[in-house]
C-alpha cells in the first residue's frame, strides 16, 4: 500500500538548512491503523504532508499503490491525491450553508456520478459513520463529534486507498474523541487503511500501530499496548473468530 524509503525534506533556513525529516522509512499495508505520534516540530505534519501528495521529499522515495509519487508532476500528483487520499481535519472545514448530505456529495461534483448516483454513495457513506437521521442538518445544528462524523464520511466518499487524519479529535472532548476512534476502528475492520497524526500518545494507542517520531527521525514502531484488547475481533483478532460479537460496520 505505502512505502517510505530514506525520506527527507529539508528547508533552507537563510544561510542553513533544517532537516525537517532525517531519513524516515516505514511501510504501511492495506487494512492497517497507524499512529504517527510526536511532540510539536517533530516532523509529523511534514511527514503527514507528504504521505498526502500536498508536498514533496526532498530525497528518497515515496510509492502509494505501486505508484513513484515523487516522479510526478504537479497534475498528475492532485489526480492521485484527489483519486485515491481522503483527509480528516482537526476543524472539520465543512461548509456552513450546507446540509451534512450536501458536504458528503461535494467531493464527487467532478467524478463523473450521476446526482442520483452521488446522493446515494453519501447517504451511505454518513450511514457508516453513524449519521443516517442527521443527513440534512447544517453543521450548526451537529455537535462537534457529529461534524467530524461528517467529516470522516466526506473523506470516504470517492472510495480512497488511504484515508489521512490530521490530529482528528483535537477539537472534541473526550466522550466525542473515543467516538471518532472507534468508528475508525469499525472502518479499520471493514477495509479501510488509515494514517493518523497527533501528538498525544493516549491518542495514538488507540491505532493498531504507533511510530513515534523526534526530530524528523522515527525512534520506535510497534504495536500498540492496546491492541490485544482494542482488536479481539475482526481481521485482527488474536483469540479466534466470533470473539466480541457483532459485525464490523462496512463502507463500499
Amino acid at each position: 500500500m505505502i512505502a517510505i524509503r530514506d525520506v527527507w525534506r529539508t528547508y533552507p533556513m537563510g544561510p542553513s538548512r533544517v532537516d525537517a525529516l532525517g531519513g524516515v522509512t516505514f511501510s504501511v499495508a492495506a487494512g492497517d491503523f497507524v499512529a504517527i505520534c510526536g511532540p510539536s516540530g517533530s516532523g509529523k505534519s511534514t511527514l503527514m504532508n507528504i504521505l498526502g501528495c500536498l508536498d514533496r521529499p526532498t530525497a528518497g522515495r515515496y510509492v502509494l499503490e505501486g505508484i513513484e509519487v515523487e516522479t510526478l508532476d504537479d497534475d498528475s500528483l492532485a489526480g492521485l491525491r484527489n483519486r485515491r487520499i481522503g483527509f480528516v481535519f482537526q476543524t472539520f472545514n465543512l461548509l456552513p450553508r450546507m446540509s451534512a448530505l450536501r458536504n458528503v456529495e461535494l467531493p464527487m461534483i467532478y467524478s463523473g456520478l450521476s446526482r442520483e448516483g452521488r446522493r446515494r454513495r453519501a447517504l451511505d457513506a454518513l450511514a457508516a459513520v453513524g449519521l443516517t437521521g442527521r443527513t440534512e442538518h447544517r453543521p450548526s445544528e451537529l455537535s462537534g463529534g457529529e461534524q467530524q462524523r461528517v467529516a470522516i464520511a466526506r473523506a470516504l466518499v470517492n472510495r480512497p486507498a488511504i484515508l489521512l487524519a490530521d490530529e482528528p479529535t483535537g477539537n472534541l472532548d473526550s466522550k466525542a474523541g473515543e467516538e471518532i476512534l472507534g468508528i475508525f476502528r469499525d472502518l479499520v475492520a471493514g477495509g479501510a487503511t488509515i494514517v493518523m497524526v497527533t501528538h498525544n500518545p493516549r491518542i495514538a494507542e488507540q491505532a493498531r500501530r504507533v511510530i513515534q517520531l523526534v526530530d524528523g527521525q522515527i525512534v520506535s514502531d510497534s504495536a500498540s499496548p492496546l491492541t490485544p484488547a482494542l482488536w479481539s475481533c475482526g481481521p485482527y483478532s488474536t483469540g479466534g473468530e466470533g470473539k466480541g460479537g457483532g459485525e464490523p460496520r462496512e463502507f463500499s
